[in-house]
């Protein structure tokens, strides 16, 4: 159990750190959307499971997200220091991603984070953009 606090500690303090400096660099939109990032996906899957408009095939792949996420076991260990959340955080934004192309409006109304987070990750592009 003390490897697992441990790396979850190295990395909240490696994401924090990834935080401060795009901060300090005054890129703080950039630092508040990678701050929100995973806090902005924990909503949005939650209110996405609970909408009637979603396809049930995207239900079953945001449904199938979050255990994964809560099991001990992954592509690559928890336990590896930073490595091990950024597999995480890849699979979480590959499914965003997948619903994001097939439901855009779907997603941009349940999103809660910046709207850049989305276009970055394959939304409609911003008009003049």
């Amino acid at each position: 159990m003390g490897w697992l606090l441990y790396s979850i500690a190295i990395g909240v303090v490696v994401y924090a750190m990834v935080v401060v400096i795009f901060f300090v660099a005054g890129r703080r939109e950039d630092a508040r959307a990678l701050a929100g990032f995973v806090p902005d996906c924990i909503v949005l899957f939650s209110r996405l499971l609970r909408d009637e408009r979603l396809p049930r095939r995207h239900k079953l792949l945001v449904a199938a997200l979050l255990p994964y996420l809560l099991l001990p076991f992954d592509l690559i260990p928890d336990f590896i220091p930073v490595a091990g959340q950024l597999d995480d955080a890849v699979i979480v934004a590959l499914v965003l991603r997948r619903v994001l192309r097939s439901n855009p409006d779907l997603v941009e109304e349940h999103w809660p984070g910046p709207r850049r987070t989305l276009e970055r990750l394959g939304a409609r592009q911003r008009p003049g953009a």
